[in-house]
C-alpha cells in the first residue's frame, strides 16, 4: 500500500474503531480521562478493513528493514493481529499472557520456543505502555530477542516515549492521530472544536479533565 497511514486511519474511522466523546469523556484504567477511545478488537469482524490493517503491517515492516524470527502477540488484543500477520507473512506466532495462568505450566508465553530467536512483538493499541513491557520483559527472560514492536496507534503520551526508550525497544506505528483526526474531518465524523478538544488532549492528557471541568 502507497499510503497505508491513511487507509489504516479510514478503515479505523469507518468501522466505528475510534470514537470521539469530548461531552461525555471515558477514564482508562490508567486513570486519565480521555474524550477519545480506541477499540481495534472491531477489526476481525471487518475482514476488508482488517486486511488493510495487516498488509499494512508489512509494507511497515518492509520501509523499517524490521527482522524477525517470531511474530508475538500481546493478549487479548494482539492477538488476532499477531496470528494473521504471522499467516500472511509464514512466520511463526506466539501469544504473549499479561500474567501468569496461576496453574498448569505457569507460562507467559504460549505456542513455541522462542529462546534465542528474535521476536516482533505485535499490539492494538499502547497508551502508558506499561503492559507492553511488561511482555516484553517477560519474552527476554525466556530468552527471546525482542527489540521492535508494531502497534495500529498509540496516544502518544510522553511517559510512553521514554519507557520505550529506556527498554532500548522501537516503536513503529501504523498511523498516527494527527492523521485520524483529519480524515475524521474530512469524514463529518468531528466539528472543528471537537478536533481541537482532542489535539489538546493530546497534548497534555492528564490535566485535560481539570481544564474542561471534569472530575
Amino acid at each position: 500500500m502507497a499510503d497505508y497511514q491513511r487507509e489504516v486511519a479510514k478503515s479505523l474511522l469507518k468501522i466505528g474503531a475510534v470514537g470521539f466523546k469530548p461531552k461525555e469523556p471515558v477514564t482508562f484504567k490508567s486513570g486519565i480521562v480521555s474524550p477519545v477511545y480506541v477499540d481495534n478488537r472491531r477489526f476481525p469482524f471487518h475482514p476488508e478493513e482488517w486486511r488493510i490493517v495487516i498488509e499494512g503491517f508489512k509494507a511497515l515492516i518492509e520501509r523499517d528493514n524490521i527482522s524477525a524470527d517470531i511474530i508475538a502477540g500481546v493478549e487479548a488484543a494482539g492477538i488476532p493481529h499477531s496470528a494473521a500477520l504471522g499467516f500472511f507473512m509464514q512466520k511463526p506466532s506466539v501469544f504473549v499472557r499479561k500474567e501468569v495462568k496461576g496453574y498448569g505450566l505457569n507460562k507467559r508465553v504460549e505456542g513455541g520456543d522462542i529462546s534465542g530467536k528474535k521476536v516482533l512483538l505485535i499490539e492494538d493499541l499502547v497508551s502508558t505502555g506499561s503492559s507492553s513491557l511488561s511482555v516484553v520483559e517477560a519474552m527476554r527472560n525466556e530468552g527471546g530477542v525482542v527489540e521492535d514492536l508494531i502497534i495500529i496507534v498509540t496516544y502518544g503520551f510522553k511517559e510512553s516515549a521514554e519507557a520505550f526508550e529506556k527498554a532500548k525497544i522501537n516503536l513503529h506505528t501504523l498511523t498516527s492521530f494527527p492523521i485520524i483526526l483529519d480524515e475524521a474531518l474530512a469524514m463529518n465524523k468531528l466539528t472543528g472544536d471537537e478536533k481541537a478538544s482532542v489535539e489538546d488532549w493530546l497534548q497534555e492528557p492528564h490535566g485535560w479533565a481539570a481544564r474542561n471541568n471534569f472530575k
